[in-house]
């Protein structure tokens, strides 16, 4: 990153990643359940220097304050009113939005509100939509739900190469960052995740609503990034999103599961064509040229 700003929201300090801070364009990137905003490092570097990318960590992530109350501050209620929070901090009336997984449940559900919907000029769903396969997110919630301890760091960093495997992560180097990025030495000597152990009780805590009801309200430009063997987002999923919102753009990346990284020029290119692209040209676009055919265009000249 370029920068490190902590912004005092309430009683939390919120770390944002930035990179490139003097560019003329901002786009925020918010990370999944237990990642934080470092993750977007290749993104950013690949997205280029006419942005300004803002990654935030979540409150319990990363290098962001722990909570006193989990089952107040570990809710999506809270982390949207946060998001405005940040967004209002920096002056933002309207952004572009990436976000992976809860990031981008965070960004549907600004973008679906009446009272924020203005506040997601378009939005990128990493691998994630308004319904999610119910084997994969319990099999998500078991193992965040569990401590984690390591006696060695090469544990931890083996453990992280078996669970994200979905990343699709194809060095040893970017491996290694990884792992770098998610340890926690304990007291006694040991390794843990970045993470508060307690990130898990949103599952318990938080109030069902009707996603599907939010999806189809949203009336931003929307894409959709989806892992080709992802446990979460299933294909029938997706192409339900797509005939409640026909603009809808996407994309499968091949050799992912949950979630694709966003460091490599197949996956970042096609977004950086939608966040470039004119609004007004998204809105209008047919259902074939945004949701299958400009895309695909352009992986095509990248292959070429």
């Amino acid at each position: 990153m370029d920068a490190l700003e902590l912004v005092k929201i309430d009683q939390l300090e919120i770390a944002v990643r930035i990179w490139h801070p003097d560019a003329a364009r901002t786009v925020v990137a918010w990370h999944g359940l237990a990642r934080h905003g470092g993750d977007f490092e290749d993104f950013a570097r690949m997205l280029g220097p006419g942005w300004r990318v803002l990654a935030p960590d979540t409150p319990g992530r990363g290098l962001s304050g722990w909570p006193l109350f989990p089952a107040q501050d570990y809710l999506y209620s809270r982390y949207t009113a946060l998001a405005v929070a940040l967004l209002d901090h920096y002056g933002l009336d309207s952004v572009p939005w990436v976000g992976t997984s809860m990031g981008g449940l965070i960004g549907m559900l600004l973008a679906a509100d009446a009272e924020t919907a203005s506040r997601i000029e378009r939005l990128v769903l990493n691998d994630v939509g308004p319904e999610l396969d119910p084997q994969g997110l319990a099999e998500l919630g078991r193992y965040f739900a569990a401590p984690h301890r390591f006696t060695r760091f090469s544990d931890l960093e083996a453990e992280l190469r078996r669970h994200y495997v979905g990343f699709g992560i194809d060095s040893d180097d970017a491996w290694r960052r990884l792992a770098l990025g998610s340890a926690r030495r304990l007291p006694d000597g040991s390794w843990t995740y970045h993470y508060d152990p307690r990130i898990g009780e949103q599952f318990i805590h938080d109030t069902p609503r009707d996603t599907w009801a939010d999806w189809r309200s949203i009336r931003c430009p929307l894409m959709v990034v989806r892992g080709a063997d992802s446990p979460l987002l299933r294909r029938d999923i997706v192409e339900k999103m797509t005939r409640a919102q026909p603009g809808l753009a996407s994309l499968e990346v091949p050799g992912c599961g949950h979630a694709p990284m966003l460091d490599r020029a197949s996956q970042v290119d096609p977004i950086a064509d939608f966040l470039k692209r004119p609004r007004e040209a998204l809105m209008s676009a047919t259902p074939d040229a945004s949701a299958n055919g400009w895309w695909k265009r352009l992986l095509a000249r990248l292959r070429g």
